[in-house]
């Protein structure tokens, strides 16, 4: 991207509101759980941090909802498609009718991108 100019207005990410318990289920797999890690890369993108709060991994421990190993997200898919949406000239004005539950988080950008 950066040999054709165009680094600055490409961005590429990941995103997934699935995720696995880390405690076994009956059957020996594992049970449906919220957010997974996304990867977010591009010129535009401010790197090399970590965005959100990293869970405590322990069963039962604060960051588990249920005690089965079902982590609490700390960042919203909300949160992080508003701050990508911004990226790609969404407005404020339209920010509701695209993320209708954006306004439940204090925080609507995330802060990774950097224009």
């Amino acid at each position: 991207m950066q040999a054709l100019g165009v680094d600055q207005q490409v961005t590429s990410f990941t995103l997934s509101d699935f995720g696995r318990t880390m405690q076994p289920a009956s059957g020996g797999g594992t049970d449906h759980a919220w957010g997974s890690h996304h990867w977010v890369l591009g010129g535009a993108v401010r790197g090399g941090d970590m965005y959100g709060t990293y869970p405590d991994l322990a069963l039962g421990g604060p960051s588990d909802a249920e005690k089965e190993g079902r982590w609490i997200p700390t960042l919203a898919v909300e949160q992080y498609g508003a701050t990508l949406a911004r990226w790609f000239g969404v407005t404020p004005a339209q920010m509701p009718a695209v993320f209708p539950n954006l306004g439940k988080f204090a925080t609507t950008d995330a802060g990774f991108m950097s224009a």
